[in-house]
């Protein structure tokens, strides 16, 4: 095992090495990059894990584990376990946690999706050991105390769920997510109400969850600046005490099934609208579409050049001062692909039935072989830029090697997109149209119209 200093130390550590660090750091800024963004990936007593080297002096590592609020048995427990990380452990306090990192000039953080809990270090690079042996401590002997839980944990959680109250987008999406899958990928990414979490939820609980959440089933270590050999060395020393089953199952592990439906809450903060339908998995979950992308940047919304509307179709029929996104939201084994829509009642109900009218002329072959190149392009950038991002490409490798024991190979995806066809498009397009769609309306319900007014099946 490799022992660290007392915060003390750490400082007296951190001066000793600055010289050493220097050229380190230029040694591993002139190393020669591979010019590749794929993953090497492994086991090491049982745990997953996968890295790709960049050259540079930095390295982001990260824990995602299979515990986003699809698989919470109990509501807000992933907030829970989320907000307690870095806490304390059986060997080091919080204060230690947080010296040793700000001596190392290392940031610590967690977050969750809808499937994943993560989390997240940065570092430089030689200080790899440190923080593995870390991650491997907080998945394994973080302390769960009652009063940490009272007076920090629970005070985060309460703001997330005024944050989400207060924003008919994100009250909307939820919504939109909810009616799509149900339980599951329909759980929102954060509390919607006080009264169910606190019913649940105590220190205890979460100390319970973080045992299924931290078995070597559910989670993977990634790394982004790490070399495979050494990173598996350490995976290899510092995961044992992990446990190697879980002793009771998560919540959602069936195959998402996609419903569809119309929800329309009132609220005086704003007006949105989301039209999602179903769309498409991960690249690496069995039911990956490249289409959905393509579509997903041919509808649009958002321009990708200052100072112009884009080439996108709702980017070009957008009501006057209407915001309009649209996201192609991908997971383990399914996908929802949807529209964002926000602004006056009146333009987002004219913008919602611009929305649908642009799916029927897709499905129909009316746009132009230039807008599907553009769309084309634009899409096959998207991908490479999120996945090249450390952030996103940590998460989506460790969700690939949980779930189906791959990593997240952005070349591939690439290649995939570059072989969608103005048939293939129309046929996705058509396919949209005859599914119920999932349409979520939050705000002047005056106004904002019923979804079979706009021509959809709910």
């Amino acid at each position: 095992m490799l022992s660290r200093p007392t915060a003390c130390r750490g400082a007296q550590r951190a001066a000793r090495q600055h010289v050493l660090r220097q050229s380190h750091q230029r040694r591993g800024l002139a190393a020669p990059a591979s010019g590749s963004f794929q993953y090497e990936a492994g086991e090491a007593k049982g745990v997953k894990y996968a890295s790709r080297d960049f050259a540079g002096p930095t390295t982001t590592l990260a824990l995602v584990a299979k515990a986003g609020t699809r698989f919470q048995p109990l509501p807000g427990l992933t907030e829970g376990l989320a907000n307690f990380a870095f806490r304390s452990t059986e060997r080091r306090s919080t204060l230690r946690i947080v010296r040793e990192s700000e001596l190392l000039g290392a940031s610590l953080n967690a977050y969750h999706s809808r499937e994943n809990l993560v989390l997240e270090a940065k570092f430089l690079r030689d200080d790899l050991p440190y923080f593995v042996e870390l991650l491997g401590e907080v998945a394994s002997k973080t302390k769960y105390q009652p009063f940490v839980y009272n007076e920090e944990v629970l005070p985060l959680i309460n703001f997330a769920h005024k944050r989400f109250l207060g924003s008919v987008t994100e009250m909307a999406t939820n919504s939109a997510h909810a009616l799509a899958f149900h339980r599951g990928l329909g759980v929102p990414t954060a509390s919607a109400s006080q009264t169910p979490f606190t019913k649940y939820l105590d220190a205890e609980a979460i100390e319970w969850y973080s045992k299924v959440a931290y078995a070597k089933p559910n989670f993977a270590v990634v790394a982004n600046g790490a070399d495979a050999g050494e990173f598996g060395k350490w995976v290899n020393e510092f995961f044992d005490d992990v446990p190697a089953s879980a002793s009771e199952q998560s919540a959602g592990k069936d195959q998402t099934k996609y419903v569809g439906g119309e929800e329309r809450i009132a609220h005086d903060g704003g007006n949105a609208m989301v039209i999602a339908f179903p769309g498409s998995s991960s690249f690496t979950g069995k039911f990956y579409k490249p289409e959905i992308a393509v579509l997903a940047s041919l509808l649009g919304g958002q321009a990708a050049v200052k100072w112009s509307a884009g080439f996108t179709i709702l980017a070009n029929a957008a009501a006057p001062g209407t915001k309009v996104k649209t996201t192609s939201a991908i997971y383990s084994d399914a996908g929802l692909l949807y529209t964002t829509i926000t602004g006056s009642a009146k333009g987002v109900a004219e913008t919602a039935k611009a929305a649908v009218d642009a799916i029927k002329k897709i499905a129909s072959g009316e746009i132009s072989s230039e807008l599907i190149s553009k769309a084309k392009a634009t899409a096959k950038f998207k991908e490479l830029e999120h996945g090249q991002d450390a952030r996103a490409g940590l998460e989506l490798t460790g969700n690939g090697l949980i779930h189906n024991t791959q990593p997240y190979q952005i070349d591939e995806v690439a290649k995939l997109i570059d072989g969608v066809s103005e048939e293939s498009l129309k046929s996705a397009a058509k396919q949209l149209l005859e599914n119920r769609a999932s349409v979520s309306s939050v705000g002047d319900l005056f106004v904002l119209p019923y979804a079979e007014e706009i021509g959809l099946k709910v």
